[in-house]
């Protein structure tokens, strides 16, 4: 097997995992769609099928940790 890398700039994305206690999907839409509206470059999804219901933020640039946990909190 080969692979070659086709880009000419390294990319880094940062990605932050939180366990949660979300059990249902109409709380991780509601989540999703007030992160998303608050930071719009942010990828956010849950896995509801891990054990941990499993909140997933990618962003091209440093996840702003302590405005998303003020933010959940609410």
């Amino acid at each position: 097997m080969t692979f070659k890398y086709l880009s000419n700039s390294p990319v880094i994305n940062f990605v932050e995992v939180f366990k949660t206690n979300v059990d249902s999907e109409k709380l991780a839409l509601k989540i999703i769609r007030s992160l998303t509206k608050r930071f719009p470059h942010y990828k956010v999804n849950f896995d509801l099928d891990d054990c941990d219901n499993i909140l997933r933020i990618e962003s091209k640039s440093r996840v702003n940790l302590s405005e998303i946990i003020n933010l959940l909190e609410e």
